[in-house]
């Protein structure tokens, strides 16, 4: 009788053994599922992409499992899913043998512990502080679990997909999905590199630059061309030595030729030709036709995106071009270096005039004259002033205050003052700003 108590306890402490023993395994399992998803998640994309190109053969494992993120997903969940419950289960059935109906209780508490500690918050901890090295370590891993479980997972996609089609939830069509992607990469970089910004790693004029990149496909050639008020043109009906005083008196190269009205633009003169031709008749200015020197004038419209007008100039191999609206009448002009300025910052040579139009002030505030961009004003002052609805400073009170304001007048928004200093007509031309 005691003999078989013995024996019966002995195999007890066995089938304990192996129950503890799976459990561990189950655990195991579930941290690695569980890890696996946060740290393919958390991986950095652009350095996989890189690392694949350099060879490394574990990210070219990522790289696939971050293209098919569905299926990838499905299968960690699958995974860390049937795991925890078997091991719930076989947790729940031995604490019921040890101590019958009070197991239930028992378990829950264990079993909850167990998976929240080690099953969850320990591996997803560890994969967010090392995420792309725990991706390449379990890439390969993870790609095998999800050629393995792929049709139970597309089963599962399958019927959920019914589901949501009998309740009236459609799927996003691809166009829309491409566009989201899109712009999610653009919101990804953007936020990326004000991140390394506010950490130090990224200097307030790199960050501008690579931000003045991302901002091209948002901008329009309205935003940046220099308003016609603000051009130098040459009458074309002037004598030549007259013609060339003014060139020589600007430190443009190309002036566009207007005859009668300044909207009747019939070409753009370079000093180079009108050099060569002065150079070929002996330096006799007075035998140049000036307006046969003058090249064609490209219009474009005002509603250009800045990023396609770039592509254009470099393709026609042109750095120059006059801006019309809808109507066909002249607003401004526009050349290459006003887009690279958009990227790159203030462009200046030993001909260019010092005018910034920005006067900070010994007491905070600063001074502005209204024709300054709000993007300018931004780059050089570490401003966020926002630039959707107007061009200028100037502008942009207007647009707020929906009037022209008086001299004086003090306006506050957008978490700025705003006082006019000087006012000509209808226009203001200068302005005293401060942050509030």
């Amino acid at each position: 009788m005691e003999e078989g108590l013995i024996k019966a306890h002995e195999l007890s402490t066995g089938d304990f053994i192996i129950s503890a023993s799976i459990t561990v395994v189950l655990m195991l399992f579930s941290a690695f599922f569980a890890g696996s998803e946060t740290a393919m998640t958390g991986a950095s994309r652009a350095r996989m992409h890189q690392l694949e190109k350099d060879g490394e053969p574990r990210a070219k494992a990522v790289n696939w499992l971050l293209k098919n993120r569905e299926q990838m997903v499905g299968t960690m969940l699958l995974g860390n899913t049937f795991v925890n419950i078997a091991a719930s289960a076989l947790v729940t059935s031995v604490l019921l043998t040890i101590f019958g109906s009070a197991g239930i209780a028992a378990a829950t508490i264990v079993t909850t512990a167990l998976v929240l500690i080690f099953c969850e918050v320990l591996p997803k901890t560890y994969a967010i502080a090392n995420s792309d090295g725990t991706a390449l370590w379990l890439g390969r891993a993870v790609k095998i679990a999800v050629t393995l479980f792929s049709p139970v997972v597309q089963a599962v996609a399958w019927i959920v997909a019914l589901i949501l089609k009998a309740m009236g939830v459609k799927s996003r069509g691809l166009v829309e999905d491409e566009e989201e992607a899109a712009e999610a990469a653009h919101e990804e970089l953007r936020g990326a590199i004000d991140l390394h910004h506010i950490h130090g790693a990224v200097g307030t004029s790199d960050r501008n630059m690579l931000g003045g990149i991302l901002d091209l496909k948002d901008l329009e050639v309205a935003d940046v061309m220099i308003h016609r008020k603000n051009m130098v043109m040459i009458d074309g009906d002037l004598p030549p030595e007259e013609v060339l005083d003014r060139v020589l008196s600007q430190q443009h190269t190309r002036l566009p030729i207007y005859k009668g009205d300044t909207d009747n633009i019939i070409g753009v003169l370079h000093a180079k030709d009108l050099l060569r031709a002065l150079s070929r008749n002996q330096g006799n200015i007075k035998a140049v036709n000036v307006t046969a020197l003058a090249a064609k004038p490209w219009f474009i419209p005002d509603a250009t995106p800045l990023g396609d007008q770039l592509r254009a100039f470099l393709q026609r191999r042109t750095h120059f071009a006059l801006v019309v609206d809808e109507y066909g009448a002249l607003q401004g002009l526009i050349t290459l270096e006003d887009i690279l300025e958009e990227i790159v910052g203030d462009i200046r040579d030993e001909h260019d005039l010092p005018v910034s139009g920005i006067r900070p002030q010994p007491d905070g505030t600063t001074n502005v004259d209204g024709w300054v961009t709000i993007r300018d004003l931004n780059h050089l002052m570490n401003w966020n002033l926002p630039d959707e609805e107007a061009t200028t400073i100037a502008g942009l009170v207007i647009h707020e205050a929906q009037a022209i304001p008086d001299i004086g007048q003090v306006f506050s928004f957008h978490g700025f003052k705003f006082e006019i200093l000087r006012r000509q007509r209808n226009q203001i031309t200068a302005l005293r700003v401060s942050p509030q």
